[in-house]
């Protein structure tokens, strides 16, 4: 009945073998299209984000807030972001770490409008009444910001809408900013 086994065998492996070969070929097509998609994604990625110092008598403040957004076109942008910041001024001392999602707004080349959500975790130490206090919660923070922007950098001030006088990091709703991406 199998007279020609070698034969059958012979071509049984070489349909596997060009199965195989073109499945192969598929998936590499398969990944190209997946690697132009990813680069495409990360062409429209900037990373940045702002940097402040302050010093002053016997006060310092530092803050640290990097983050990512994507242009989903040359008008919009959203990405997210992180935050740490120190502050100390004689007896207190102030840490705020939290995260944060933002959009930006450019509806003229000069022009960006922003939006920022903030959930920032605050540890403070003071000293009231002759005693040692210490604090740990979350505030909520919703900035809402106006830039003149030039190239990669954009200078403006912001107002946190939920600003909480005892509670926030910062002593006032309104700060200045200026931010940097990539």
């Amino acid at each position: 009945m199998f007279k020609n086994f070698h034969g059958i065998k012979y071509l049984v492996f070489c349909c596997l073998f060009i199965a195989l070969f073109c499945s192969n070929n598929l998936s590499a097509q398969e990944k190209t299209t997946t690697d132009r998609i990813d680069a495409k994604f990360w062409d429209s990625v900037r990373f940045g984000g702002s940097l402040g110092l302050s010093f002053g008598n016997n006060q310092f403040t530092g803050i640290l807030a990097p983050s990512a957004v994507y242009d989903f076109n040359e008008i919009v942008s959203a990405g997210v972001g992180l935050s740490a910041a120190y502050a100390k001024q004689n007896q207190f001392k102030a840490t705020s770490l939290g995260g944060s999602v933002l959009t930006l707004i450019r509806p003229v080349r000069f022009l960006q409008l922003s939006a920022e959500f903030q959930e920032l975790n605050i540890h403070r130490k003071f000293e009231f009444d002759g005693a040692n206090v210490e604090e740990r919660y979350w505030v909520p923070a919703l900035w809402t910001g106006i830039g003149y922007r030039t190239g990669n950098v954009v200078a403006g001030i912001r107002y946190d809408l939920l600003h909480d006088e005892d509670k926030s990091f910062y002593s006032n709703a309104f700060m200045p900013f200026v931010s940097v991406y990539f």
